[in-house]
């Protein structure tokens, strides 16, 4: 441990931490712009400048490693006016449209000058004239806010291995851009959002289609559409943060009245269609599994049917398309359960209610950017006639409307979901965390297999926030190598393995693997409250293990409403109308449309 003093507050910290570090554990307070604790610092804005004693320079606190002894002034007459000259020319640059921003009153520069009693502008403007980029649908550009802080083009590069934006230009004349300069919908963007996570200030956001929605729910008369919505379990564990609730505190069945008092007419849970997807993506895994077994696994391999790969996370699909279109023959062909819903609810339900699919407007509220995506990225998204889900709106976003309503979310009566498309296991439930769909299906492979319920249905080996978890686990008498990676940047490590077993004609490394964009899986999504850390991460994480062990059934086979659907309307999972409605198909996309 290294000894240091923060304000005269004496602290120890491990080798190699910064000044900003130490001062955190000082409870002294660093004002930073560029600072994100999920990326490599850039000390690009210089506001977290600190003063060591005895010396006679300011070092950036983010990125500065604190010696042994170092005392270090936090906060004085001249690093106060210094920060305050630094804001100002960072606003010179910016427009001044606070009120009209999606960022307003949740932009980190906004905060930064109230707090240093910015009231005047200090310096002349010199903004830049560049044109917005919303080409992809889900995410949206503008480069006339970016600070050039760095935060998103780390983020998509690092974390998320995608290098779909990078700076281009030098000096005053630097932005942020497509790599080669392209649209943004033309390059290799997955649409995860997690650079509009990361973003301090409004330059790059969701694209916002609450307005879609108000509409459909104002209509009237011979143009009235029914409207229905269903809500992903890692929406419930995060939006209280839009309303002052701490991280991980569970609004399911607050959210359900909400939105009932906003004028839907019928209220679905994506947990069900998580359970849903547990049938479909399970059973397609056992009869991958049985092959294998009867044949030999390394000829499983040469006919590429293991290891399966999860197919829940529409930036992961992109992902793969894009740069693993070689393995489009391992990916499950279960549908997210988003899709699975949509198409249930124009089909299924719409036939029990006798409505028209053709006036039924369904919207989601997904934790995801990509799922704007996903409601139209082929054919079989249609495939009970319609669009299956009309709209996606995040989390941010319903958490706009509920604020626009005037709804006093935290204050609500709880109530349930709407028959029968609501009622939920809790395997359904943890499809919200990472390692959640893994541990979900292992529940339910080991009941068709053996016969037999689980005692204990905690596979705790898949869950947690580290990159890459690996697993095995006995059922019926055979090993079942499984692995979890979320992030993007872990994926290729996984991927690369199985790939090159494929081609050395060797067995696959596991049997079954489970992919997520975000880090933390859908809890730390592209759409959700911004801020995300670790910290916050775990906390959701740990609320949705909460809401899965407070559930009646905890495996996804046991839900009798799932039975009721196979039995009135599907069959038995796999069976050639669940694969008409539940199921997809994917093809290789280019890295560039151009």
């Amino acid at each position: 441990m290294i000894n240091c003093k923060v304000n005269g507050i004496a602290v120890q910290v491990a080798e190699g931490a910064t000044v900003l570090e130490a001062a955190k554990k000082a409870h002294v307070k660093i004002p930073t712009l560029c600072y994100n604790p999920d990326l490599s610092p850039w000390a690009a804005c210089g506001i977290c400048v600190v003063k060591v004693e005895g010396g006679n320079k300011m070092l950036r606190s983010c990125c500065t490693p604190v010696m042994e002894g170092q005392s270090f002034i936090t906060n004085d007459a001249e690093l106060v006016e210094i920060r305050k000259t630094v804001i100002e020319l960072i606003l010179s640059t910016h427009p001044d449209d606070c009120l009209a921003c999606p960022r307003n009153q949740d932009c980190e520069l906004q905060t930064l000058a109230q707090e240093f009693g910015i009231r005047e502008q200090s310096f002349p403007k010199r903004l830049k004239d560049l044109p917005l980029d919303d080409t992809t649908g889900s995410i949206i550009l503008n480069p006339e806010k970016c600070v050039r802080c760095g935060r998103c083009v780390t983020v998509c590069q690092q974390m998320q291995n995608v290098w779909a934006i990078e700076f281009l230009g030098r000096g005053e004349s630097t932005r942020i851009a497509p790599a080669a300069d392209v649209k943004l919908g033309e390059s290799p963007c997955i649409r995860c959002g997690q650079c509009s996570a990361h973003c301090p200030v409004g330059a790059i956001y969701e694209n916002d289609q609450t307005r879609e929605v108000w509409n459909a729910l104002m209509k009237t008369g011979p143009e009235a559409k029914t409207c229905v919505v269903q809500i992903a379990p890692a929406v419930r564990v995060a939006l209280g943060e839009a309303f002052g609730l701490p991280p991980g505190t569970d609004l399911t069945k607050k959210i359900y009245t909400a939105l009932r008092r906003m004028g839907f007419d019928a209220i679905f849970d994506t947990n069900f269609s998580a359970d849903l997807t547990i049938m479909e993506e399970g059973t397609e895994f056992l009869k991958r599994l049985t092959g294998a077994f009867k044949t030999g696994l390394s000829l499983a391999t040469k006919n590429k049917s293991l290891p399966l790969i999860t197919s829940c996370c529409p930036a992961w699909v992109d992902y793969m398309e894009k740069y693993y279109p070689d393995m489009v023959p391992n990916f499950s062909t279960a549908k997210s359960p988003q899709q699975m819903m949509g198409a249930m609810i124009k089909t299924y339900w719409a036939g029990k209610a006798s409505v028209d699919p053709a006036k039924i407007f369904s919207v989601s509220v997904m934790p995801c950017t990509a799922k704007k995506f996903e409601t139209h990225r082929d054919q079989t998204m249609y495939s009970s006639g319609y669009q299956d889900v009309d709209v996606s709106i995040t989390t941010r976003e319903l958490a706009r409307m509920i604020k626009q309503a005037g709804i006093d979310l935290v204050n609500l009566p709880e109530s349930e979901p709407d028959s029968p498309l609501g009622p939920y296991t809790g395997a359904g439930a943890i499809f919200g965390a990472t390692g959640g769909v893994m541990e979900a299906a292992l529940r339910t492979a080991y009941a068709l297999v053996t016969g037999e319920e689980l005692k204990f249905v905690e596979f705790t080996a898949v869950r947690g926030l580290q990159g890459i978890k690996e697993a095995s686990v006995h059922i019926g008498g055979h090993e079942i190598r499984v692995a979890v990676a979320h992030q993007m940047g872990n994926i290729q490590e996984v991927l690369d393995q199985v790939r090159a077993a494929r081609d050395a004609g060797k067995d696959s490394p596991w049997h079954f693997i489970e992919v997520m964009a975000c880090r933390g899986g859908c809890i730390g999504g592209g759409g959700q409250p911004y801020g995300a850390t670790d910290e916050i991460r775990t906390k959701r994480i740990r609320a949705i293990y909460d809401h899965d062990e407070g559930t009646e059934y905890r495996c996804s086979h046991q839900n009798p409403y799932i039975k009721k659907v196979y039995e009135e309307f599907l069959e038995t999972p796999g069976s050639p109308k669940a694969h008409q409605l539940l199921h997809t198909h994917y093809e290789e996309r280019p890295l560039f449309l151009k």
